[in-house]
């Protein structure tokens, strides 16, 4: 089992030495992974609904780095750890563009960038950003997909397509990784799942919250769906890796049905709960360990690999 940390994207842990500080403490304690979340703007009314809290109201307040940039940054300032997009919302950006900033970052980090990303759920950040149609973003999604291995993999590159276009070009230097860095999809639904099937090296799903706890029953239905729909892609199942994040949302709250949170409790616990989890299969669990100041982080980070870690192994 590997584990990842959420890096701070807002708040008062969203300055450069804290970053650095849990960047570099992350890989010193042996965390195999670096999460790193992505909204660009925060429109005042939000309606829409986010979906991993019980209310769908969004933790955020209205601040926050941007996901690419912030990830060059932390390419600078580590040297192991895998620098993962969790998730990059696809629409959002220019898939040339992305597809450029992604080979930088990949370059940059010497090839430890792994590329989660997502469809969206907040209609408002799409419409200022002007951002494809929201009502179409899965299908948009699949296409900037086709566009970024295009770009990673051939050299001049063309593309025409349902919702964009362009003649051939040069789109160089490619990613260091061979044939492109993985792409993790985040999400559970079966769109989802389909698109983990035909496009992903990865699954990247959110639980263990109140709103999506996702406990082992569930999960295991869940995977195995997304055999049988590798299966019917012809792809090979096994070569997918499982990464499971586990976020702090609604803390305390605890879903209906359910004694406690998963990953929650006391060390054995805890370490009960992984051990349920890698025997479905997964891979990696990513927790979120941010409270400021930044020792108290560090503090959180350092407990899990002393008192839960060693009862994995």
């Amino acid at each position: 089992m590997r584990y990842g940390i959420y890096l701070p994207t807002r708040g008062p842990l969203a300055e450069p030495d804290a970053l650095a500080a849990v960047a570099r403490g992350a890989e010193s304690m042996g965390y195999a992974s670096i999460v790193v979340g992505d909204h660009i703007v925060f429109p005042v009314q939000v309606e829409s609904q986010y979906p991993y809290t019980i209310d769908g109201g969004f933790p955020g307040r209205g601040d926050a780095l941007e996901q690419l940039s912030l990830l060059a940054f932390v390419a600078g300032v580590t040297e192991r750890a895998r620098l993962v997009t969790s998730v990059m919302i696809l629409p959002h950006r220019n898939p040339l563009l992305t597809a450029k900033m992604l080979a930088t970052i990949d370059v940059l980090s010497k090839g430890r960038l792994t590329v989660g990303v997502g469809v969206g759920w907040m209609r408002e950040e799409f419409q200022a950003l002007g951002a494809a149609d929201f009502d179409k973003r899965g299908s948009v999604s699949d296409e900037y997909l086709e566009i970024l291995r295009k770009c990673w993999t051939r050299d001049p590159v063309a593309h025409r397509g349902r919702f964009y276009a362009f003649e051939a070009l040069h789109c160089i230097p490619r990613p260091v990784q061979q044939p492109h860095p993985p792409i993790w999809i985040g999400g559970h639904s079966i769109r989802s799942l389909r698109r983990v099937a035909r496009h992903g090296d990865g699954w990247h799903p959110v639980g263990a919250t109140s709103a999506s706890p996702l406990p082992p029953a569930e999960l295991r239905s869940l995977l195995d769906r997304l055999k049988r729909l590798t299966d019917a892609e012809g792809r090979d199942y096994d070569s997918l890796t499982i990464s499971f994040k586990a976020p702090s949302y609604d803390p305390g709250r605890i879903p209906p049905g359910h004694g406690r949170l998963h990953f929650t409790g006391e060390p054995d616990q805890i370490a009960e709960d992984l051990l349920a989890y890698e025997a479905l299969g997964v891979d990696e669990v990513s927790f979120d360990f941010r409270s400021p100041p930044v020792s108290q982080t560090l503090d959180r980070m350092q407990r899990f690999m002393d008192e839960v870690a060693p009862l994995v192994r």
